[in-house]
């Protein structure tokens, strides 16, 4: 059964993590998919993504600690799949560790007024580190308190400091970020993907990001045909007739 699901229309396409049960734990198989959903948004004709989760409850609360996927990295828009087009994030409830990071890396974001944030791995004693780019989408002060006291960190003070671009009441984050998302949808997409990239280029990343960055690029290389093709012409001592994929 899918955890992760791919809704298209109107040149939006609307991702959703969908684990309700779970309060939307990221698993082994929520990564997959999601970086799958990511791809399949690249091909598509879709301009805009929404990022969204089932339910009201929770965004998501971070690992699942009985599936623990030790790749988040590789769903992460930005560091493990590239993503040029834009993302309009829409949270309610916890968005806790990993699902903290989901939200870090949206273009804009919609949060119901549910929405608690809340970075707890300096008090578990462990740490990925993708958070770290935090320091950089709001105030230095601010974002470590949010990461070293590791204390819940409220929408309201969310949205005082600009991380969140709107706060709407329980239930209507979705809808809320469809709005936003017809708007991107209407605008000229490679003037969208322009700019993001642009700002991409001046937005700080930190080292788990760069690390996992380099991961992806040397990954796609190993995992090429052309690896193969030079191995097989290697073996059978011929020219290799390379294909750029």
């Amino acid at each position: 059964m899918s955890v992760v699901t791919y809704e298209s229309a109107d040149n939006i396409a609307v991702i959703t993590i969908n684990r309700p049960e779970k309060r939307n734990a990221l698993s082994v198989q929520v990564v997959e998919e999601l970086a799958a959903a990511w791809h399949r948004l690249n091909a598509s004709d879709d301009r805009v993504a929404v990022l969204t989760a089932a339910g009201d409850a929770a965004f998501s609360v971070g690992a699942d600690l009985n599936d623990i996927p030790h790749d988040l990295w590789r769903a992460v828009p930005g560091i493990g799949v590239e993503v040029e087009k834009p993302i309009v994030g829409a949270v309610a409830g916890w968005v806790v560790g990993g699902g903290f990071v989901f939200a870090n890396q949206c273009d804009l974001l919609v949060a119901a007024d549910n929405t608690t944030f809340l970075y707890p791995e300096a008090k578990v004693g462990f740490s990925g580190g993708l958070i770290s780019s935090l320091a950089t989408r709001i105030p230095h002060k601010l974002a470590m308190e949010v990461l070293l006291v590791g204390e819940a960190f409220s929408v309201q003070r969310a949205y005082e400091a600009g991380y969140v671009n709107k706060v709407v009441p329980v239930g209507q984050q979705r809808e809320a970020a469809l709005e936003y998302a017809r708007k991107l949808a209407d605008n000229a997409p490679l003037v969208l993907q322009l700019l993001k990239r642009f700002a991409g280029q001046v937005v700080p990343k930190g080292p788990s990001e760069l690390a996992g960055i380099a991961r992806r690029d040397v990954d796609f290389v190993t995992g090429s045909a052309d690896l193969k093709e030079g191995l097989a012409s290697f073996k059978e001592k011929r020219k290799p007739a390379f294909q750029g994929r």
